[in-house]
Parts: C-alpha cells; sequence; structure tokens
C-alpha cells in the first residue's frame, strides 16, 4: 500500500512538472547514448586486444617451430636416448623464450602412430590436458598450417580466455610430434576489465553533469512558460490584473506580450459583459416588480370575473376561463422570473434547518395527489421507516420535489409514477421515476436550461413557465447537492435528487441509483 501510495505520488509528480519530464528524458535518452557508445567501445577495445594477442602468439608459435627443430637436429641415429633428452628440453626451452606473457607448452606424441621406443610425451606444470579435444588434435594433424582455437583456463580460481595454438611435427626416425602452446590473457583481460570500469565511471559522471546542466537550462527555460501558467490561472481565479514581465526580444518575451495582449483584450470584455449581466439582472428584477403592481390589479379582476361568470354568454365564459387561467401563468412566470434574477445576483440566502425528509416528501404527495388523481396516475411511494434527517432549506426542497412530480404526472402518459427515498452516512436521496415519453440524449444534454421544454407540442395543464427545472438545479447547487436525469425514448426518465445530511458536507455519494424503469 505504501509503496503504491509513493508510486502514484512519484506519477503524479512526474505528470505535473515539465522541468522534471524534460529532465528525466534528457538523462534517459543521454544514459542510452552513453551505454550504446560504452559497449561499442569496449566491444572494440576487447577485440583489437584478442587480435593483438593472437597474432602475438602465432609469431611466437612461428618461432617455437625453429626452435623445436634446432633441439631436434643431430638426433637421428640407432639410439633413442638422443631423441629422449631432447624431448625433455622441449618444454624449458619453450617455457624460458621471452613473451609478453606466460604460455603453457604440451609436446604430445600422435596417438594415431606406434610408440615401439616409448617416448615420453613432455608437458608444462599445471596445463589442463582436457583443453587439447580429440576434434582439435584431428584438425592439427590433418592441416599444415597452424591451428588457433580461444579456451577458458582457471587461474586464481576465475576463468581467464586463453589462446590455444597447434602444430605438428615430424622427428628424426619419423617421430610425429604435435605441438601446443596455451598463452592465457589474463592481463588482456584485466586491462579490458579496467577500460570497462573507466568507461562505467566516466559514463555515471558523465551522465550527472549531463543531468544536472539539463536541469539548470531547463528550468531556465521553463520559468516563463510556468509564470504564464501561474498567470493563467489567477487570471482564471478572477485577478484580471495579473501580467507577466516582458525581458528581452526571445520566443518567451513574445509570449509575455502575447499573454498581455490577451489579458488586456479579455479583462475589457469580461468587464462589458459583467456590466451588461447587470444591467440585464436589473432589467429582469425591475421589470419583473413593476409588472407585479399592475398584474395584482387584472389579476383580481380576473379571478372577480372567474367567480361571477355564471350566467354569461358561452363564449365570453370560456374567454374569462382562459384569462383566468394565464394570468395565473403570468403570475407563475413572473415569481420565476425574480427567483432567477435572484439567483443570477447571488442574493440567495437559504434558511438551513434539520428536517425529516419523509416528512417533506410526504407533505408534497398529499399536495399533489388530486393533480395524481385528475389524471389517473398512481403515486407509489417507497419511503425507509423511521426518520430521514438532514440540514436543507426545506421550502427550496418542497419547491424542487413539487417540480419533479408535476413534470412526471404531466409526462407519465398515464402510468404509475414511483417515489424513493434512501439514505447513507453522509448524504439522502429522493428519486422520481415516471414510464411516460422519455427523452433522447440530446434532450437530456439541456433538461435543466432555462426556457427549455422537452416537447414543446404537448399541451400542458399545469401552465409551466419552462424555469421549474433550472430553478430546481440551482436550488440543488445551493444545498451542495445535485440534481441529475437518466431517461429513455418511450421508457420514461428518473430524476434524482441527492443532498448532503449537512451542508458542510462536500463530498456525497447518492444513495439511490438513476436508472429508468425497465418493462
Amino acid at each position: 500500500m505504501i509503496i503504491s501510495r509513493i508510486t502514484k505520488a512519484a506519477l503524479d509528480r512526474f505528470r505535473s512538472s515539465l522541468t522534471l519530464r524534460a529532465l528525466v528524458y534528457t538523462v534517459a535518452l543521454s544514459g542510452t547514448a552513453l551505454i550504446i557508445l560504452g559497449g561499442v567501445l569496449s566491444v572494440s577495445i576487447g577485440n583489437g586486444l584478442f587480435s593483438r594477442k593472437t597474432e602475438q602468439a602465432v609469431i611466437e608459435s612461428n618461432r617455437a617451430k625453429f626452435t623445436v627443430s634446432r633441439l631436434f637436429e643431430g638426433t637421428s641415429g640407432p639410439g633413442s636416448w638422443k631423441l629422449e633428452q631432447a624431448l625433455q628440453e622441449v618444454v624449458p626451452e619453450l617455457e624460458s623464450i621471452g613473451v609478453s606473457q606466460t604460455r603453457q607448452v604440451a609436446f604430445l606424441h600422435s596417438d594415431g602412430q606406434s610408440n615401439p621406443k616409448n617416448l615420453s610425451s613432455p608437458t608444462s606444470v599445471g596445463i589442463d590436458l582436457g583443453l587439447i579435444t580429440e576434434d582439435f588434435r584431428n584438425l592439427v594433424i590433418s592441416e599444415e598450417e597452424l591451428q588457433t582455437r580461444t579456451v577458458q583456463i582457471s587461474r586464481a580460481g576465475e576463468s581467464t580466455p586463453a589462446i590455444l595454438i597447434g602444430q605438428k611435427f615430424t622427428l628424426p626416425g619419423g617421430h610425429r610430434y604435435e605441438l601446443y602452446l596455451v598463452y592465457d590473457m589474463y592481463n588482456e583481460q584485466q586491462t579490458l576489465m579496467f577500460v570497462q570500469r573507466t568507461l562505467v565511471l566516466g559514463g555515471f559522471v558523465t551522465l550527472m553533469i549531463i543531468g544536472f546542466f539539463s536541469f539548470l537550462v531547463t528550468s531556465w527555460l521553463v520559468r516563463p512558460v510556468q509564470e504564464a501558467a501561474d498567470a493563467s490561472e489567477l487570471l482564471a481565479n478572477g485577478d484580471l490584473d495579473r501580467r507577466l514581465a516582458v525581458r528581452g526580444t526571445d520566443v518567451a518575451a513574445v509570449l509575455a506580450t502575447s499573454f498581455n495582449h490577451m489579458a488586456d483584450s479579455l479583462q475589457e470584455k469580461i468587464t462589458a459583459m459583467g456590466e451588461l449581466s447587470k444591467m440585464q439582472q436589473r432589467f429582469v428584477s425591475d421589470v419583473s416588480h413593476e409588472l407585479r403592481t399592475p398584474l395584482t390589479t387584472m389579476k383580481l379582476a380576473a379571478d372577480y370575473l372567474n367567480d361571477n361568470k355564471e350566467g354569461l354568454p358561452p363564449f365570453t365564459e370560456r374567454s374569462i376561463v382562459n384569462l383566468h387561467g394565464q394570468m395565473d401563468r403570468f403570475d407563475m412566470l413572473l415569481a420565476d422570473l425574480l427567483e432567477i434574477s435572484r439567483y443570477d445576483a447571488e442574493g440567495i440566502e437559504p434558511m438551513f434547518e434539520v428536517h425529516d425528509l419523509n416528512g417533506i416528501v410526504g407533505v408534497c404527495l398529499t399536495a399533489i395527489q388530486p393533480f395524481a388523481d385528475s389524471k389517473g396516475v398512481y403515486l407509489e411511494a417507497d419511503i425507509p421507516s423511521g426518520a430521514v434527517q438532514c440540514e436543507v432549506d426545506s421550502r427550496r426542497i418542497d419547491r424542487i420535489l413539487n417540480n419533479l412530480l408535476t413534470n412526471a404526472i404531466e409526462h407519465g402518459e398515464g402510468k404509475p409514477v414511483l417515489i424513493r427515498v434512501a439514505q447513507n452516512e453522509r448524504a439522502v436521496a429522493v428519486s422520481v421515476t415516471d414510464q411516460g415519453i422519455g427523452m433522447s440524449q440530446e434532450e437530456l444534454s439541456q433538461a435543466f436550461d432555462r426556457f427549455w421544454r422537452a416537447d414543446p407540442s404537448r399541451k400542458r395543464t399545469t401552465g409551466g413557465t419552462g424555469l421549474g427545472l433550472a430553478i430546481s438545479y440551482e436550488d440543488a447547487q445551493l444545498h451542495l447537492g445535485k440534481l441529475e436525469v437518466a431517461a429513455e425514448p418511450g421508457l420514461g426518465a428518473c430524476f434524482r435528487l441527492t443532498l448532503p445530511k449537512r451542508h458542510d458536507i462536500t463530498d456525497i455519494e447518492s444513495p439511490l441509483p438513476l436508472a429508468v424503469l425497465k418493462p
């Protein structure tokens, strides 16, 4: 777990730091280049040392051939003691030849020839005759030229490469022998290891120097970008006076100049839009207030006419009913416009109190029941036993639920509407699910837009203003909650309101699913 957290923190740091990424990439690429270069140099030096040692060994082996020939001059005759004496001198003579490195000698009688005089096969002390394989001996016997082979010998408990050179001889009297010389490459191996250690150490030091200067250069180059990023963040948070210092005439200076021009233009446009928005908000608020007085007078007149419509001609009576209904809708529209203007002006002060959400839902269901009966819609409630306590502005929650229930009944096509309540440790939720016309994905994206209706061609019986869901969404946001919707065409819609149990809780998960009812 700890390693996982450390790894995650390191990855987050790597992703968020341009300087760190540039440093890692530079060091990684430089390290790769140094490894490749070091490998090439190591192989090249090793091949050079091996080739030089092989050439030197071949030269010494040719000299050894003449030395052996000189030792056996004058040993021909009936007796074999001179021949045996010369055989015993071969190994000391060849080992004592001045060479740059130690070599071992084996002068072996050919196995394929009879040895009636029982001549010896002298060898150096400690030589491993297992290095001289049967295949190599047959090759030496069959060829006239020197034969070389790379072998591994043991020296001081370590495996050391060596060069094995073999050649054949015919001694006086027709005796066939094979001369094998073993040249160890211990010194060359030590030289190569020293070179490799030097390359590794030098590469590591070079990589550290590259990383250090890369960090300095990258930090210097990234600093203007970081300053621009910080200034952009401050600008996005409302600090419209933030500007970058312009130094020199390079690309960083061009970036700073362009950023400052953009900030100036953005500040001008935001200021102008802010003034325009304030004017619009003030206009809506003023118009709504100014219309309230004549609307009240007109509504009183419409109420009076509606109360005394009996006995009037049918056409006049229908006109009075329509007028009364439209005046009610006009009154609702003005109330919604005033509420929206207060939200836009950030003039809302909620009254948070602890309430039982079951009680709020029960009151809403009781109030909406006559309308549901008129539409032939059955309201099915799934409410848990016991209190569902939460800290809310009950008036606004009641408004949200009333709006959701009205929409569900209006668009439910006369089918049952399910109301569910649930809670968890941090949140409470209410969902309203109908089985009506539903909405498409495009319509879902506009569900909480102002003055938007899912189906404008449908005849509404409740005189909606098109602001109900927009105000409900703002009410949910005011509680630090969420108002969400899921819908499918022909299957209905599910609206889910999720609220924190206390208004100081910000991180919540809904205890109810957000899904339409499947048939």
